[in-house]
């Protein structure tokens, strides 16, 4: 099962990565420095250090699906 905690959301437009909002500053509609043609090798095992151009933070991406990127750290917090 694919912890949710680790995932967030991401959009193709005009060939472009972003991210709604940045998982650590909140800036809105980040755009990520990820080319398209590396989602395959994403999807195919190979991890990606992504650096957030807004504020700097890290996070290796892990896995990609059509939604949403997979890191090795918690992008959100749950509350319960």
């Amino acid at each position: 099962m694919i912890p949710f905690e680790r995932s967030w959301p991401y959009d193709i437009v005009m060939n472009d990565v972003y991210v709604p909002s940045c998982p650590f500053c909140s800036a809105d509609n980040v755009l990520i420095p990820l080319r398209i043609r590396e989602i395959a090798d994403i999807q195919h095992g190979k991890k990606k250090l992504l650096v957030f151009p807004c504020c700097h933070n890290k996070a290796t991406i892990v896995d990609m699906d059509s939604d949403y990127l997979l890191a090795d750290q918690a992008l959100r917090t749950i509350k319960g």
